[in-house]
């Protein structure tokens, strides 16, 4: 179980470090928050059930299966919000300034 756990938390910090790689290399505010919404939501969750494996079964999983809950909640409502308050106020992307300028 530690050797499956230190993999999840090992694929875990691949894939944010990719993701935060990505976030740079996007020039779209919409592209950007998708791409940090989805970096943040999976590599939290990948990282939270490798230490889920590493904890064993017992009262601190269930806390940490908890925080797993909250994230994939209130991560996606969160982003929402942002990319909506966004678009509401007439926020211009990346795409939208390079074409006028």
């Amino acid at each position: 179980m530690l050797i499956l756990s230190n993999v999840m938390i090992a694929v875990a910090l691949f894939f944010m470090a990719f993701g935060i790689i990505g976030i740079f290399r996007f020039d779209d505010f919409y592209s950007r928050i998708l791409i940090s919404s989805k970096v943040e939501t999976v590599g939290f969750i990948t990282m939270l059930l490798g230490m889920m494996l590493r904890t064993g079964w017992d009262y601190s999983t269930l806390k940490i299966l908890l925080i797993g809950l909250m994230a994939i909640i209130t991560n996606p409502l969160s982003t929402h919000a942002v990319a909506r308050s966004a678009y509401i106020s007439g926020y211009k992307t990346g795409r939208e300034k390079k074409d006028r300028g």
